[in-house]
């Protein structure tokens, strides 16, 4: 079986957040979907199917368990989908994934590219009530590098993880998770990701710079470029860090640099309304064989 490998949230191969996506994938059972996406290895694999709901389903497979959503997923799997045709002359689409049907735009660009907007989920916070101390240890800092004057907080838009503001940018060059600690420090929610952020950015035009520390649960150790963990980090910011609220926010943010895959998520936020956008580019097919 073959598997295209998109990257996610750049025009650039190998920029980006590699993910798997696999066309027609209705005759797979959930067993033989894992087992494609721990043979392929990346943060995550999507699998296309028909929809009773919807104008196409998605399932998002780590190398370790299912997710119920997935936005560098999404945006690799509707940029395939074009690619082979099955959305010739359609400007939007609706998406059924376990977090809910959502609604996907799409726009051609003049470099052949689709720029992407996809919906979230309606955002949903937490207030972090543990260690602050065993947060920091646990991404490689210390206390003193954690920003005080906004929360830390345990956010989803589809997919949860902890958002946690860093005061500086050169912090994050310093970063060494100790993944098979989350667990512990995250009591409440110890399944979670992790995922730092800060307001200093590397590239003028961005907003926010962040990081995406993998649950061990998944397979893996970080997440290049997220668009489900950017779509509700615009939420936190509007909520947490403008001074005053606008109606409609549009930020940018980068991520990827600390590991060579340099990318960007478009993010725009009205009211409780949240929308992630981007664009993928084609790599490569992979051929996978499973046991049947």
């Amino acid at each position: 079986m073959q598997v295209h490998h998109y990257d996610a949230f750049s025009d650039v191969p190998h920029m980006g957040n590699p993910a798997g996506v696999m066309l027609e994938s209705d005759k797979l059972s959930t067993e033989e979907m894992q087992e494609i996406a721990r043979a392929i290895g990346f943060n995550e694999t999507a699998f296309t199917m028909k929809s009773d709901v919807a104008d196409i389903r998605l399932r998002y497979f780590t190398p370790g368990h299912e997710m119920n959503l997935c936005g560098h997923g999404t945006m690799a799997a509707i940029h395939a989908l074009n690619d082979q045709g099955f959305l010739t002359g359609k400007d939007k689409i609706r998406v059924e994934t376990k977090a809910g049907i959502l609604d996907v735009k799409l726009e051609q660009l003049a470099s052949r590219h689709l720029n992407i907007t996809m919906q979230q989920a309606a955002p949903k916070f937490e207030a972090f009530t543990g260690s602050v101390s065993r947060l920091a240890q646990v991404i490689g800092l210390v206390e003193q590098d954690i920003e005080t004057n906004w929360p830390i907080m345990y956010g989803s838009t589809g997919t949860w993880t902890l958002l946690i503001p860093i005061k500086t940018l050169a912090a994050f060059s310093r970063m060494k998770p100790a993944t098979s600690q989350f667990p512990d420090v995250l009591e409440q929610m110890p399944r979670v990701s992790i995922h730092p952020f800060c307001m200093e950015t590397i590239d003028p035009k961005a907003t926010m710079h962040a990081r995406h520390f993998s649950s061990p649960y998944s397979g893996t150790v970080e997440d290049a470029v997220t668009g489900t963990a950017s779509g509700v980090m615009g939420a936190y910011y509007a909520a947490n860090v403008v001074a005053n609220p606008q109606e409609e926010l549009h930020i940018v943010i980068e991520q990827g640099f600390e590991v060579g895959r340099d990318g960007r998520v478009g993010v725009h936020v009205q009211k409780d309304a949240v929308e992630i956008s981007g664009t993928a580019v084609y790599v490569a097919d992979i051929g996978v064989s499973i046991q049947r």
